[in-house]
């Protein structure tokens, strides 16, 4: 069992909390992630570990409800305990001192990229910061992300806050301009991942990005979070969860992520009515 230490609502859909997990706190490095279960019914769910504390033994999540057991997720409270919590699993980011990074985060993924961006700013390396979101309402870890950035620039899709307009636009400008950047690191939605690497790729700038497949036992027994990188099948779960971005097929990702929606939709209406008994 792991209690749940501490729970602060970023925004209206977007939860951070801190678990109790202190062989996982010791060994954790960026990139990684955790597999949790509510209970023993529960659905096995993969979540990025965006903070970690060895001396007290935490580690910190960040989710968005999108489904019946990140709403279950969300409505638990400080004290409680999930049935199993996982980990570190995936391979670490490769870090190292590159020059000049920018890492890129839109949306959730903000918290997926911040302990890059903070992994890389003790290597040494200039670290420009570029995230976004629809509103200015869900836009998280600005000031975090910001303590951690060389320059940090904001957008929103709607213009609310910050620059008007989308991440890959400012990432654009700044090749535009002629500015040097030696590595991307780019984490959000599959269509804002996309087009940073097309944006990326005529230049020969290197972008990794970190995928969310589908995922189930997370030990590339099951094949559930399979992907297409340079024409080859690769597993996140134990290959990734970081590829690199130019050589992944975002299509087939995109088209297996809609495998199980009508699915998903259907169990989270049934949660929200208490039509579940759960």
């Amino acid at each position: 069992m792991n209690k749940i230490i501490e729970k602060v609502n970023l925004s209206e859909n977007v939860v951070r909390m801190v678990l109790e997990a202190p062989a996982i706190a010791q060994k954790r490095q960026a990139g990684q992630f955790i597999v949790l279960k509510i209970n023993e019914k529960g659905e096995r769910i993969p979540l990025t570990i965006v903070d970690s504390d060895a001396q007290k033994g935490t580690i910190t999540i960040i989710f968005q409800i999108v489904g019946k057991t990140t709403a279950q997720l969300a409505g638990m409270k400080a004290g409680e305990s999930l049935q199993d919590v996982q980990g570190p699993l995936g391979n670490p980011t490769e870090i190292e001192k590159f020059g000049r990074v920018v890492c890129v985060g839109g949306g959730v993924g903000v918290g997926v990229v911040y302990p890059l961006i903070v992994a890389l700013k003790k290597a040494g390396n200039e670290v420009i910061s570029i995230i976004g979101s629809r509103t200015k309402d869900l836009l998280i870890l600005e000031k975090e992300v910001g303590e951690n950035s060389d320059r940090l620039v904001v957008t929103t899709d709607d213009g609310s806050y910050g620059v008007h307009g989308f991440v890959s636009n400012v990432l654009q400008e700044m090749i535009d301009k002629g500015e040097k950047i030696d590595r991307v690191f780019a984490i959000g939605p599959v269509p804002m991942m996309r087009v940073v690497c097309d944006v990326t790729k005529p230049y020969g700038i290197k972008t990794i990005v970190s995928l969310n497949s589908i995922m189930v036992d997370a030990t590339g027994m099951c094949g559930a979070c399979r992907v297409a990188v340079s024409g080859k099948t690769k597993f996140t779960c134990v290959d990734g969860p970081e590829f690199d971005g130019h050589e992944v097929d975002f299509k087939l990702l995109a088209n297996r992520l809609k495998m199980y929606c009508d699915q998903e939709r259907e169990a989270y209406e049934k949660h929200k009515c208490g039509c579940d008994g759960n």
